[in-house]
């Protein structure tokens, strides 16, 4: 594993445990060249999932850009980093369990949007108005007046 300080090939593990409810493995690693820790994650990675984009693009599907978007849909919001950890691994899970290798974008926002309508309220319109590219104040209001709704039922 390469030190992400000084570039350095060699590291030792120091410690390792489960994370994200068994899904990876969480490895404290020194560097031996610098002696600078950290942390790195291994997950099974069954096979390649791409994601079909617009325009007919194909991307291999990457936990990060995930995990990025989730993250600032929840920014500020108070939410456990561990609960939204579980959130990524649960869609990342949906998709590699449909047993197909590609998967249309669409299809992964709705995922998202379930798991955040779950989680919390602002972040699921947050989300939304990214998703389904809300462009007046309206759209806003319209999307949160349909989620205050199904909340009352």
């Amino acid at each position: 594993m390469r030190c992400p300080f000084c570039a350095n090939e060699s590291s030792q593990v120091k410690d390792s445990r489960p994370a994200e409810d068994g899904a990876a493995i969480r490895r404290r690693r020194q560097c031996e060249g610098c002696g600078a820790r950290f942390t790195t994650f291994e997950r099974i990675q069954l096979r390649e999932i791409y994601v079909l984009k617009s325009g007919d693009r194909r991307e291999v599907f990457d936990r990060t850009k995930l995990e990025l978007a989730i993250n600032l849909a929840c920014r500020k919001r108070g939410i456990e980093q561990e609960r939204i950890d579980r959130l990524v691994s649960s869609v990342q899970r949906q998709i590699e369990t449909r047993g197909e290798s590609e998967i249309k974008a669409a299809e992964i926002g709705e995922m998202v949007m379930e798991g955040l309508r779950q989680l919390d309220p602002v972040a699921y319109i947050r989300f939304a108005s990214v998703y389904r590219e809300f462009s007046e104040a309206q759209d806003f209001a319209q999307f949160a007046e349909t989620v205050r709704d199904a909340a009352k039922d």
